[in-house]
């Protein structure tokens, strides 16, 4: 709700402060253009001025160049367009510091319920019996990414980490050197990451941060739950894709993925073996000091060479017995020190965050065609058999299967790759590698293959220690998810396995592919649909549901507010666990330091807790859902026109930064998949999707069709039904807020030219018509003034963002118009527009 002395508060801690170490960094002279940081603020100040005045932005900058400025000749031009971006790039740094240094003080004025919150509210209400029971039945994965929206180095998060300290003791001198540090430092990657590096980027995180803020928080939850005896290290977990997520990316390799498993443990090693040490140095007991003596030892051993490897039990067994010795020789000295410890061996074991498997279902086709050729049980095809034919070949078929065996690279790889997840389970324990996701599930094969190709490649059929999880993320995935569910359950050799996976299925929905489907209302409201069908279909047999959500940043890639999207799912939706992926910025913006990752995985637990603790049940009642469908119905079909409109896909390739995506040193993976020369819309990642329309200051994915579904039922006379959909149904209004976040971060204004273009003129008008509607209907319905009108704090926090990139995107436009215009040094401008993708998705932090 609104907060006037948290935005008070915001404006002193981050916006005032960031007005005073801009002035100081726009004086520093960079790249020996001394004026260029002082020219910025008016830069800024004419762009706004002259968009707003339906100037485009090839007149804005040369108006700009020819009365303020001496700069004459196109090459001068260029060279000082290279340096605005330069400097806003780091300005979006320097913000990012500052109100990440906020960041405590602000959530202690927030309307958060924090962890100890929800317990002292249960206690109040006599039902304290219950935390303890429900806590160690409920926990929270968060799954970190590498996908490309995230580029800085180990090098440049060091920097931020140093600002952020330096800005919450306002130490100016410090500040004033770490900025030139930050001036004269490159943010761009020389050349493209290997999957490796993106993975050693965030581990680089998992050791410096998450290793302690883990141990800190589960300390926390300990110390609130009123029960002594609480053990629930599962209760928080992370989960790991760099080196593992293959699909669409040719880059990883089963080399990758060994090499990545290695490095996890190898730096969880580093933490045990700098703990221990620190603990040797405390306990120094007869007894005692042996038993650490040799434990540091060891574990110095294991973080170099990844031959050497201690099991969990050669880890925690000594700890256990110093803590009794302690507790009966030493007066427990120092034993809450080691208890820390123990927890945090007993929660990352020995792989610190568990690295999944992903592939694509078309790839295991092959590959298991490949496999049944080869052993003459079809000709070409597994169509030549019918389905129930396949399905007894592919559950009893008595196959065994090498690497060595085939020619084609892919098929070779994936064999390789399940082979290779008995190794690491022997390196790194079972939970190190024990789940294997495959996305564009849509028939009940998709699993099947997963499953058989396990049992050919050296594991049995009554002992696989691996969850299988299909990816529902199209829209006729998810309308099939339960039906596709209920044959295999129906599978007595799958429903044994489930058994030995303790009665649990998990299940992957992706929001990033499917809003791209099926656009952002219709894609969101099947999730919810689909996660009711899942969980019931679940119940009859006896099974758990686990939901692991494929969320991006924005919410057309089903980021936006995380807690209240879950605190808002209703009682028909399983509610064991939440499970999520954290992608690109995201990583650093929320989780990226103690307070911040401690904090969210708080509020993760109490929205996952409050619906079981608060007897907070959501439901939507049977007209509000019939509201819903309608709506979606609307908001998909004309969201459906558009992407089948003749123009679609030629306006994001020649008016949109699509195309430069593929270019950027940003991530490993390609920007689309297959490798067909023309576009097709159903091979186009959803990051580059959704980013380019962002980069336009867009974001259709995140509001299209809205404005006229709304419409048309308020035409209808349900103006008074839709005011009480959105304050009687949290679920709604949730997808209402976050759908408002997209529109805020619109500015049609910069791309305004394209409504005189001889092409595009009609297809621009209407994406700019439909955004128009959507904000009034939107407005409308919730009865606000004004857009995110109960977050004036995260409201403005992005007009203070939007406006740092406001010159660097006025910059990319009139490069954009340049190219078009087929002006000369055309290379020079492609690469404006390459190096303006930088700034703009790290600003947003949920641009992409």
């Amino acid at each position: 709700m609104n907060n006037p002395l948290r935005l008070k508060a915001f404006l002193k801690a981050v916006k005032n402060k960031f007005d005073v170490y801009n002035s100081l960094f726009l004086n520093l002279p960079f790249q020996k253009v001394s004026n260029t940081g002082m020219l910025i603020p008016l830069l800024q100040h004419l762009c706004k001025q002259g968009l707003d005045s339906r100037r485009e932005p090839l007149e804005i900058l040369d108006s700009f160049f020819s009365n303020h400025t001496d700069i004459k000749t196109e090459e001068e031009k260029i060279d000082f367009m290279f340096h605005v971006i330069r400097y806003v790039e780091r300005q979006v740094v320097l913000y990012d510091s500052v109100e990440d240094a906020a960041f405590e003080q602000l959530v202690k004025l927030g309307n958060h319920l924090s962890l100890k919150d929800c317990i002292t509210l249960l206690d109040s209400s006599k039902k304290s019996h219950k935390i303890a029971d429900n806590l160690s039945c409920f926990s929270a994965r968060i799954v970190l990414t590498a996908h490309p929206t995230q580029f800085y180095s180990p090098a440049v998060l060091d920097i931020l980490g140093k600002l952020k300290s330096m800005i919450a003791r306002n130490d100016i001198d410090q500040i004033d050197l770490t900025l030139q540090q930050l001036g004269l430092t490159s943010l761009i990657n020389a050349q493209k990451p290997t999957p490796l590096d993106e993975a050693k980027n965030i581990i680089h995180l998992l050791r410096h941060v998450y290793y302690e803020a883990v141990g800190e928080l589960y300390a926390t939850i300990k110390r609130h739950v009123p029960d002594t005896f609480f053990n629930c290290p599962h209760i928080i977990q992370l989960g790991f894709w760099p080196g593992g997520d293959r699909d669409g990316n040719p880059f990883v390799t089963s080399e990758t993925t060994s090499d990545v498993a290695d490095e996890l443990r190898m730096n969880l090693m580093k933490c045990y073996y700098q703990d221990v040490k620190r603990l040797a140095q405390k306990l120094t007991f007869r007894g005692i000091e042996a038993i650490l003596d040799n434990l540091r030892t060891r574990l110095y051993k294991t973080m170099f060479d990844p031959t050497i490897t201690m099991r969990y039990d050669e880890i925690v067994n000594p700890l256990v017995a110093i803590r009794a010795s302690l507790i009966e020789n030493y007066n427990s000295l120092y034993l809450d020190e080691l208890e820390t410890l123990i927890d945090k061996v007993n929660i990352f074991k020995t792989h610190f965050a568990a690295l999944d498997i992903r592939q694509n279902h078309g790839v295991h086709k092959q590959t298991v065609e490949a496999i049944l050729k080869q052993e003459n049980l079809i000709a070409h095809s597994l169509d030549e058999l019918g389905t129930a034919e396949a399905i007894a070949m592919l559950v009893n078929a008595d196959i065994s299967v090498h690497p060595g065996q085939f020619d084609d690279a892919l098929v070779k790889d994936t064999v390789r790759t399940i082979v290779q997840v008995k190794h690491i389970q022997r390196k790194n324990g079972e939970s190190g590698c024990n789940r294997y996701i495959i996305s564009h599930a849509e028939d009940i094969f998709s699993v099947l293959f997963v499953f058989c190709l396990f049992r050919w490649c050296g594991w049995g059929k009554n002992d696989l220690p691996v969850d299988i999880i299909p990816l529902f993320e199209s829209m006729e995935g998810m309308k099939n998810a339960g039906s596709i569910m209920q044959a295999l359950f129906d599978v007595p050799e799958y429903r044994a396995h489930i058994v030995q996976r303790r009665n649990r299925q998990t299940f992957m929905l992706g929001f990033s592919d499917g809003t791209k489907d099926g656009g952002y209302l219709q894609a969101n409201w099947s999730i919810y649909k689909t996660k009711e069908t899942l969980s019931a279909v679940c119940d009859r047999h006896g099974i758990k549901a686990i939901f692991f959500d494929g969320r991006g940043g924005p919410p057309a890639r089903g980021g936006g507010k995380t807690h209240r999207f879950y605190a808002s799912l209703g009682k028909n939706i399983a509610n064991h666990a939440i499970e999520l992926t954290i992608q690109g910025q995201t990583i650093t913006s929320m989780y990226g330091s103690k307070a911040h990752f401690i904090h969210n995985c708080e509020q993760l637990l109490t929205a996952g807790l409050s619906s079981s603790l608060l007897e907070q049940e959501n439901a939507i009642p049977d007209d509000s859902r019939q509201l819903i469908d309608k709506l979606a119905h609307l908001s998909f079909e004309k969201y459906t026109a558009l992407k089948n409109h003749d123009l679609f896909i030629a306006y994001l390739e020649n008016k949109s930064t699509l195309n430069y995506y593929g270019r950027t040193n940003i991530g490993s993976r390609p920007y689309k998949r297959g490798d067909k020369e023309k576009l097709d819309f159903n091979d186009l990642r959803a990051i580059p999707f959704v980013g380019s329309w962002s980069q336009l200051k867009q974001n259709v994915p995140g509001y299209y069709g809205i404005g006229t579904a709304i419409q048309s039922l308020v035409d209808d006379g349900k103006t008074d039904q839709l005011k009480r959909l959105f304050n009687d149904v949290p679920f709604f209004k949730a997808l209402i807020l976050n759908s408002m976040m997209a529109l805020s971060k619109c500015y049609f204004e910069l791309t305004g030219y394209i409504a005189g273009d001889p092409v595009y003129s009609d297809f621009w008008n209407m994406l700019a018509e439909e955004y128009r509607l959507s904000k009034e209907m939107v407005l409308l319905i919730s009865g606000y003034r004004e857009l995110m009108e109960e977050e004036p704090v995260s409201r403005k926090s992005i007009e203070i963002r939007e406006g740092i990139v406001l010159p660097l995107l006025v910059i990319q436009q009139y490069a954009l118009q340049k190219i078009e215009k087929h002006a000369t040094r055309q290379p020079l401008y492609e690469k404006i527009v390459e190096r303006s993708l930088y700034g703009n998705i790290n600003a947003s932090r949920n641009s992409a």
